[in-house]
């Protein structure tokens, strides 16, 4: 039987704030404390960690560059961790992973049965898929293999961790936080990156140069070492990169004869992390420009119908300096039936002349019930009495 090996010892980054004990984690809680952690991760640095046997019922949320790979716990594993993907509860366009290994214990303690169960979960859609909810609770017991019992999974003691703490999205993808009674790593290299205050080159680490890697992260490795103007106009010269293509594309189909292709299919990323190395400024920039430029085709096409493809040539006028088409276009009203036009006026009429006749008998007869009243010598006052 093989069994869950324990990753490369390599702390992990870990949201600051104490989540508390919870029995029972349901698909629908998971999914809602994700979908709010994705929020809260904007705001919120994460701190570096290890996860050294946790207790039963703890929950914590982590951000896993590599969801794959879980970092050790101090947990030994009798079984292979299991996955599968359902739709969250409540929320059909949300879809959440969920990773379960069981029959887990601590080595060289007083536990003589694997009852421990961690199940994790992540959002493959609609939230982030780095970001990690962990839940270690009870589950069914087994036999602890005696040949494993005193076999450690780590080496203790643990490093103690130097290393700030990191924005993990939003604007500030990146930048560290360090405590105030610190101050910020000498000046970095020549890459923008302080080793020594990333703890890369600390003796006893034990940490595996790809667990730091900035793009393995979701992070843009040279906007870690720009301040926020840099960032920010690199990514508006990206976005503009970008805008210059959409309209190299536009003239490419404009130039195929009017047949323009049908839009293309987008596939489900997992990643997300598109929307995170770019500023809000310059998200919003883009799509403003995107809404205007498809209001413009659309009224356009609605001004001017057919008269802008090429079967009409366009010439300028010796004499106007205006654009004009070789063929006179039609009247506004072409697009009215002078026939149906005449049809309901005429029905309109019917109709009138017949109400008009309703009322001229409605004040016949008034006058005629009046004109009763009145021979008989009573006021309208005393026969209604």
């Amino acid at each position: 039987m093989s069994f869950q090996q324990p990753h490369p010892d390599a702390p992990c980054l870990r949201y600051p704030e104490n989540i508390g004990l919870h029995v029972n984690v349901t698909i629908e809680t998971a999914a809602n404390m994700l979908a709010r952690a994705a929020q809260l991760s904007l705001n919120t640095p994460y701190a570096w960690t290890f996860i050294d046997k946790p207790v039963e019922n703890q929950v914590m949320l982590l951000f896993l560059p590599n969801p794959a790979q879980f970092p050790n716990d101090g947990i030994r594993y009798q079984d292979q961790e299991t996955r599968y993907a359902l739709p969250a509860p409540g929320n059909r366009a949300r879809e959440i992973e969920v990773m379960e290994i069981k029959y887990g214990f601590v080595p060289n303690s007083q536990e003589a049965s694997a009852w421990r169960v961690r199940r994790r979960y992540r959002l493959l859609k609609g939230g982030h898929s780095h970001i990690t909810l962990v839940h270690y609770t009870r589950g069914p017991m087994i036999q602890t293999v005696p040949s494993l019992m005193n076999s450690p999974v780590r080496q203790y003691p643990l490093r103690q961790i130097t290393e700030p703490s990191v924005f993990v999205l939003g604007d500030k993808v990146g930048q560290k936080v360090y405590p105030s009674s610190a101050g910020p790593p000498p000046a970095p290299g020549p890459m923008g990156m302080n080793h020594q205050g990333m703890g890369m080159n600390q003796p006893g680490m034990g940490m595996p140069p790809q667990a730091m890697n900035p793009q393995a992260m979701g992070m843009n490795q040279q906007g870690m070492g720009m301040n926020p103007q840099a960032m920010l106009a690199q990514q508006n010269s990206n976005m503009e990169s970008l805008e210059r293509r959409r309209e190299r594309e536009r003239a490419r189909e404009r130039s195929m004869g009017g047949q323009r292709p049908g839009p293309p299919r987008l596939d489900d990323d997992d990643s997300a992390d598109e929307f995170e190395m770019i500023s809000t400024r310059t998200l919003a920039i883009t799509r403003y420009k995107r809404n205007h430029e498809l209001m413009e085709e659309v009224f356009k096409r609605a001004a001017f119908g057919s008269y802008l493809d090429d079967s009409f040539p366009v010439h300028r006028s010796p004499f106007q300096g205006a654009l004009m088409t070789s063929s006179q276009p039609p009247p506004a009203y072409s697009i009215f039936d002078k026939a149906e036009l005449e049809a309901k006026v005429a029905k309109l009429q019917q109709e009138v002349e017949v109400l008009q006749t309703q009322a001229a008998e409605r004040s016949a007869r008034r006058s005629a019930a009046e004109d009763v009243i009145v021979a008989s010598g009573h006021t309208p006052m005393e026969v209604s009495s």
